[in-house]
């Protein structure tokens, strides 16, 4: 480990490891620059829940460098442990090392992959509008056998400085562990469905919703047929409120 950077404090949420920070843009840009390796993982209560049921997930969120806590519930519960802390959710997380990347006028490569045909490439060209100097390179995610073939080559050779991996939960994170050895220096973080809000084919909950922990609430609305993967919130409320 670099000796300049310090350990990061960790509590644990139904035994799975949040990282406590004040700030994590500063934090993860602080690897950035110095060249860590580093797998973020975006932590809410339903990719809790599945790691509860899936073994090689939960192995993979012990094993991540920086686990943030991305869900309201993950922030509630550790507000009742007596660790308040605020909620850092992946996507804003993510937009902020690209800005800054774009501001400080960067040329290292960022790698955008997942989602439908042409909607990482549109949110890549989002971010080049307002910073021209960014490297984007995007790939959908429906590669054949042998497209993933050249997307890993690439990776390979070229050392991307941020990866980002927009697959869904558990697939993206599981992707990340099988391919990170490619780029042992780089940024990995698993974002979702960013790449269709960067892109605009989808929208974000207005302000109101995120400052009331109800971001959930509005995918629901614009994603009805999510209500069965909500159905793990009570259990992991109830679970919560029974915790030591």
């Amino acid at each position: 480990m670099n000796s300049k950077i310090k350990p990061l404090t960790q509590y644990p949420v139904l035994g799975f490891p949040v990282n406590l920070l004040p700030n994590y843009t500063e934090g993860l840009l602080t690897r950035l620059h110095q060249g860590l390796g580093t797998h973020v993982v975006t932590l809410n209560a339903e990719m809790v829940m599945q790691g509860e049921q899936n073994p090689e997930l939960a192995e993979v969120i012990h094993q991540a460098e920086f686990v943030i806590p991305d869900g309201a519930g993950i922030v509630l519960y550790l507000k009742l442990k007596g660790k308040p802390i605020n909620r850092c959710p992946g996507i804003e997380l993510a937009q902020s090392i690209i800005e800054q990347m774009g501001s400080e006028y960067s040329s290292d490569l960022i790698v955008f992959y997942g989602g439908k045909p042409g909607i990482a490439e549109q949110a890549a060209n989002q971010f080049i509008d307002q910073f021209p100097s960014l490297n984007i390179k995007a790939y959908h995610g429906y590669l054949d056998a042998s497209e993933t073939h050249k997307l890993e080559q690439t990776l390979q050779e070229l050392q991307p400085r941020l990866i980002l991996v927009g697959l869904g939960v558990p697939r993206q994170e599981l992707w990340i562990k099988k391919h990170r050895s490619l780029c042992p220096n780089s940024i990995w973080v698993g974002v979702g469905g960013s790449f269709d809000i960067w892109s605009g084919q989808k929208k974000r909950a207005p302000a109101w919703f995120c400052e009331h922990h109800l971001e959930w609430l509005y995918r629901l609305y614009q994603e009805p047929l999510r209500w069965r993967r909500m159905l793990v919130l009570p259990q992991f409320a109830l679970k919560a409120l029974i915790s030591g």
